[in-house]
């Protein structure tokens, strides 16, 4: 379906985003899942060829562009090239870290953090999620206490993306001094006593992007390292979290299209009983669903971008677009996978990588069941 989301700058920087991820990405790629983390070297190519922190303002080493469409399309190029783990790395970056970093820090902090993302010489990571609380904030028991000037911080996180590789990680913690149930955002630099890493996590799949627990034990964090207000953390956090789930929301269609195309180029050389298997009418049946899925949910999509660009999107839509189209992506791979046949459980095969790489979308950024929690609550009707 013809659509009418990009211009022809989109269009032009697309060139621009496919001939980096030709040069940068694909040589590397298996080699960063073996080795289970990204070069550095790659976030400094990136930021140098205009991929990485493209919102950082023009002051900081940045060009300062907040049309996300720019973003969608680095979305799209990175799923074409099936490197999922890539992809995501460079969404928390953009779509989460920075987006924090450029909307809530003070112009002090804004001169001592962003010209590093800006060269791609830093890398940040989000610490929300606990071993007893994943998508209820509220349940969080790590601490912040204030002590003069500064803060002292203790707890534990996990499953934090680029936790193991990050230089600065924004660690949203109970705050009781504030008001009951409060949060306050801390960033906690490398280096500051008291912080550690664990191991590297070892997941189903993305196995590129570095995943980690952390602890916190007595780190004195400076007063000049709150992010935004104290005792709003839980507002900021929500706030931030129509970008992200819209981020999943592209990632997911992207990623989509791309399997659908190679399922849909196979079923057309494969051969079965003296034909390609695409002209029996099971598998024509198949692929035409797929291709109308994929096309309703790509219209959405493009809407939910067009309104946040517009400062439109709410919290409600964020919702729906992040259950929606992730719930799609899994139905689909899977389906590409049969489709494929035992071929389709062969790792060579990018549909076997999607099919490990892409079962967390449901879960992370708020699972699906609390997605549908957020739009049931906007439903029901009160006295």
């Amino acid at each position: 379906m013809l659509r009418h989301l990009f211009e022809a700058d989109h269009e032009q920087y697309r060139d621009t985003v496919a001939t980096f991820v030709a040069r940068e990405v694909q040589p590397n790629i298996e080699r960063w899942e073996d080795q289970a983390l990204i070069d550095r070297s790659f976030f400094r190519a990136a930021a140098e060829a205009g991929i990485y922190g493209l919102e950082i303002p023009e002051e900081y080493g940045g060009s300062g562009v907040r049309d996300y469409r720019f973003r969608v399309v680095v979305n799209e190029e990175l799923c074409k090239a099936h490197a999922t783990s890539v992809n995501i790395t460079m969404s928390l970056q953009d779509d989460l870290v920075l987006h924090y970093l450029i909307d809530l820090a003070t112009a002090e902090q804004r001169a001592r953090w962003l010209p590093g993302f800006a060269k791609g010489e830093r890398v940040g990571s989000l610490a929300m999620t606990e071993p007893g609380a994943g998508s209820d904030l509220r349940g969080m028991r790590t601490t912040a206490r204030r002590d003069g000037e500064t803060w002292v911080l203790d707890g534990q996180k996990t499953f934090i993306s680029s936790g193991h590789s990050s230089d600065l990680v924004i660690v949203a913690a109970r705050d009781e001094h504030e008001r009951p149930g409060g949060i306050t955002l801390l960033v906690v630099e490398e280096g500051m006593p008291g912080f550690s890493r664990g191991r590297k996590l070892r997941k189903v799949g993305m196995h590129a992007q570095d995943t980690a627990e952390l602890f916190f034990e007595g780190v004195r964090v400076p007063g000049e390292n709150v992010l935004g207000q104290p005792g709003r953390g839980l507002r900021h956090l929500m706030e931030h979290l129509v970008r992200e789930r819209l981020s999943t929301t592209v990632s997911a269609v992207a990623g989509s299209c791309a399997i659908f195309e190679e399922t849909r180029r196979y079923c057309f050389e494969r051969q079965a009983f003296g034909q390609p298997i695409g002209d029996f009418q099971n598998t024509r049946f198949a692929l035409a669903e797929m291709a109308t899925e994929i096309d309703i949910a790509q219209t959405f999509a493009d809407q939910q971008v067009t309104a946040l660009n517009a400062g439109e999107l709410t919290a409600v839509d964020a919702a729906k677009g992040k259950w929606w189209s992730t719930d799609l992506q899994k139905r689909l791979v899977d389906r590409c996978v049969q489709l494929h046949g035992g071929y389709g459980y062969m790792l060579e095969y990018p549909v076997a990588r999607a099919f490990i790489d892409t079962r967390v979308q449901t879960i992370y950024g708020g699972t699906n069941e609390i997605m549908k929690e957020i739009i049931g609550r906007d439903l029901a009707v009160r006295p």
